[in-house]
């Protein structure tokens, strides 16, 4: 029998990649729109719910984020659906190392807190819940993830911005290879306990690293470039975007990677994208004119 996925933040990274995946899978997929819905009665009939919704440039977490939260938790006890939430790795702290589901969670930062506080949320609804934790998001379709938004912004010229420490290890997560994690997730969602904390590894390099790999796929030479944190700093007061990237500075200068243990114990078949695609998926077509293109998932509207 066809199984329902509803997919909240349809536009967004998250959204828009699990409806391809959850489409290719042979899923009947939904959209929310909240602009117009009621977000408890389109989820009635649907299996899974992917919690895609995130206020964008960070605006008003500290109230929007719980809102979200209680939403899709009453959504998901009135419908009876699994809830898969992309988590991240602002709940650790500035504390390098390698993640996993047993890492201390020890957030220092406004919006650290507020994650931790939402994942609490969840554990206690008694709503079943997969967090899929991963690190940095790169989108191929440059839908405001910080590869194309920040460290690609200036490529054209032969420049690769870098946030923090150029030689610190980062975790970076292929959004369409998240979204067939979820799908995959979901299919074996009744072999999984009511809340499942699972470490996504994705890929890990450092900016050095990217820019010989670019300069090589390119021809040319690719020079690193500071990113602007003075200029950051100094519209803070008055431009929310900035002071909220600020507070998140330390995360680019802190050498991390994702454990792969458990991701691997559930789903030991999963084949990652290449690091290759992965790291030059940043760059405009026009330069990078194999870059795939995969076209909008057709889905339905609930209201």
């Amino acid at each position: 029998m066809t199984q329902t996925v509803l997919i909240l933040g349809g536009s967004g990274k998250i959204g828009s990649h699990a409806a391809i995946a959850f489409t290719d899978a042979g899923w009947t997929v939904r959209h929310y729109d909240r602009k117009a819905g009621d977000m408890t009665r389109a989820a009635l009939g649907a299996d899974v719910i992917v919690n895609g919704l995130n206020p964008p440039n960070y605006h008003n977490w500290a109230q929007l984020i719980p809102q979200i939260t209680s939403q899709v938790i009453t959504a998901a006890k009135a419908s009876g659906a699994t809830v898969i939430v992309p988590a991240n790795i602002y709940n650790f702290g500035n504390h390098p190392g390698t993640f996993d589901e047993h890492t201390p969670q020890r957030p220092h930062t406004r919006k650290g807190k507020i994650r931790v506080d939402m994942e609490k949320s969840y554990a206690a609804a008694g709503v079943q819940t997969i967090l899929l934790r991963a690190g940095n998001f790169i989108d191929p379709n440059g839908n405001g993830d910080i590869m194309s938004a920040a460290m690609m912004r200036s490529i054209r010229k032969g420049k690769l911005t870098f946030l923090g420490d150029p030689t610190a290890m980062q975790a970076y997560c292929y959004v369409p290879d998240w979204a067939r994690a979820a799908v995959q997730l979901a299919q074996i969602r009744d072999q999984l306990g009511r809340f499942e904390d699972v470490p996504f590894s994705g890929h890990a390099f450092t900016m050095i690293q990217l820019q010989q790999d670019l300069a090589r796929h390119l021809g040319r030479d690719v020079k690193l470039s500071a990113f602007p944190w003075w200029a950051m700093k100094l519209l803070s007061p008055v431009w929310e975007l900035a002071r909220e990237l600020t507070e998140m500075r330390y995360a680019y200068a802190m050498p991390h990677q994702i454990s792969d243990v458990k991701f691997r114990r559930l789903l030991p078949d999963f084949a990652p994208t290449d690091l290759a695609t992965v790291m030059r998926a940043g760059l405009p077509r026009d330069i990078n004119p194999d870059k795939p293109v995969r076209p909008r998932a057709k889905a339905a509207i609930v209201q």
